[in-house]
């Protein structure tokens, strides 16, 4: 997650710089033919590597018809998750389109489109781990992806070992191999895993846990309301003509929103 430490540095450059933020990023979106969308190209579904070395995945195809109903090419970037915001703000591309859970810390950083989805942190374990409760993995190791906000959770909650990784198969084979006693990740990714490639985990049952139900959003820099209104726009008409549940339905198996 960004730090309170970046956003206030990179809200000093904002005012040191006012002509930077004098346009919206929409026209030159436009004028340059391209939109560029962030992600970490290693979360499946939503972002992934295919065999042809291409990223590919809900996020990816959201990106794309994004892209196609503001009048310009969509152009994925895959990046590592804990500096994809600050590659917002240094303008290496104008949208983060990566499953990012919206949160106050990261709001006063950027503006979001959406939510586009809802999602919910999950605890998994694998499968024949004797692990039953969050209780029982006190003093045990847990993995999370480096700067996500279970990463955060993690460290707020203490009572265990925190290990870092760059996504999710990282993460399952960490898992698998021992080498941790759980994860900390999103629940829609994994039971997907679970359902298409009989992955070998089991999600606890933890009603009580903070994050259970998340709304997540489209990053983009702030002060760019005409670019806001026309992604809002481009996501709210794909939601309403049925675009938007056939990518859903392709990627997760369901409607997600």
């Amino acid at each position: 997650m960004l730090s309170y430490a970046l956003a206030a540095g990179l809200s000093i450059a904002a005012v040191a710089l006012p002509s930077m933020a004098a346009a919206d990023d929409l026209e030159s979106i436009k004028t340059a033919g391209e939109f560029k969308f962030a992600n970490s190209g290693a979360y499946p579904p939503f972002s992934f590597v295919n065999d042809q070395n291409e990223v590919i995945g809900f996020d990816v195809d959201i990106g794309n018809e994004i892209a196609k109903r503001l009048g310009v090419k969509g152009l994925n970037i895959s990046t590592a998750w804990d500096g994809i915001i600050a590659g917002l703000l240094s303008n290496k591309y104008d949208s983060v389109i990566g499953s990012m859970t919206i949160t106050p810390e990261r709001e006063k950083a950027v503006d979001f489109v959406g939510p586009y989805y809802r999602s919910g942190r999950g605890i998994f374990v694998a499968e024949g781990s004797a692990v039953q409760s969050l209780d029982d993995l006190k003093g045990k190791t847990i993995g999370v992806t480096l700067g996500e906000t279970h990463e955060k959770w993690a460290r707020e909650r203490g009572g265990w070992e925190i290990r870092t990784y760059k996504g999710l198969p990282e993460l399952f084979l960490e898992l698998q191999a021992g080498r941790v006693d759980a994860i900390a990740v999103d629940s829609i990714p994994v039971m997907v895993a679970i359902k298409d490639n009989g992955a070998k985990v089991r999600k606890l049952e933890t009603s009580e846990i903070d994050g259970g139900a998340v709304n997540i959003g489209i990053a983009i820099r702030k002060n760019n309301p005409e670019l806001k209104a026309a992604m809002q726009k481009a996501l709210d008409d794909m939601m309403a003509d049925g675009t938007y549940e056939a990518i859903s339905m392709k990627w997760i198996g369901a409607d997600i929103r």
